[in-house]
């Protein structure tokens, strides 16, 4: 007869499966829909509750995941209003990029702190932490609500947060939506000097090495227009994107590593 520890060992090999398979079902099904290939969904954004010695998996949608991905596939954003009472799709007549190619640039002060090795980088290492300092002041666009679409979408693998750390502290991160080979970023922040910039640049590096074709920043500021933004029509925001999300591109590594190296 086997152990006690091997049926525990064999139980979350099969829970593991069946959140594996749950999760691409789900996620599959959307991308029925909407035409866009499917992420993977990150395993430690999927929560199981135990109750005796039965397991559980819960995963329960408020929100039309499938319409919100068809919206920022078709060039719109969600933001809520200066009250966070609604929340509404817009547009732009003028977009700002990112560039992924050697247009990309950043200030020679910021090498040095590179150099250093001060912050090491994760992708959704604590996404929560990220959606709450990125709404963390005194004008702020992210709504309670908007706050739950992006769980949910994080849920089903599209939303991200790619972090720095110093030590045990988030120093600072970027959230955004991948779509194919689309990254939009949809805000950032930082809480230790030079954390946001550190992502920025490594998510750059990132991005690169996954193959995506657009990082989307929605609208520049003096701060962006150092790392090289700048600006496209919406006309051609769109015909860039609409190549982009076509991408078969994986935000997340395939094994799901959830930390990358800060080194270069």
């Amino acid at each position: 007869m086997d152990s006690p520890r091997y049926r525990i060992k064999h139980s979350l090999r099969v829970i593991t499966s069946t959140i594996t398979t749950v999760s691409r079902v789900a996620s599959q099904s959307i991308c029925r829909l909407t035409g866009l290939d499917y992420p993977h969904v990150p395993f430690a954004a999927i929560r199981s509750w135990k109750l005796a010695d039965q397991f559980f998996l819960v995963i329960q949608l408020r929100y039309d995941i499938t319409s919100i991905i068809r919206g920022y596939a078709e060039g719109y954003f969600l933001m809520a209003d200066d009250a966070g009472d609604n929340l509404s799709w817009y547009s732009s007549k003028e977009r700002a990029l990112i560039p992924l190619d050697d247009r990309f640039r950043y200030p020679k002060s910021l090498q040095r702190v590179l150099n250093q090795n001060r912050f090491t980088v994760a992708i959704n290492r604590n996404f929560e932490a990220v959606v709450d300092g990125c709404a963390d002041r005194d004008l702020t666009w992210i709504s309670a609500e908007l706050k739950e679409i992006y769980w949910e979408l994080h849920l089903m693998g599209w939303a991200h947060s790619f972090e720095t750390w110093q030590g045990e502290e988030l120093a600072g991160g970027i959230l955004g939506i991948a779509i194919g080979g689309a990254f939009i970023g949809e805000s950032m922040f930082y809480q230790i000097p030079e954390g946001s910039k550190v992502a920025m640049v490594k998510l750059v590096e990132w991005l690169r090495s996954r193959g995506f074709l657009l990082f989307d920043a929605q609208m520049t500021n003096p701060h962006l227009e150092r790392f090289g933004a700048y600006i496209v029509s919406n006309r051609e925001y769109k015909r860039l994107l609409k190549q982009a999300v076509q991408q078969h591109c994986s935000f997340v590594s395939d094994n799901l590593v959830s930390e990358t190296s800060s080194e270069s």
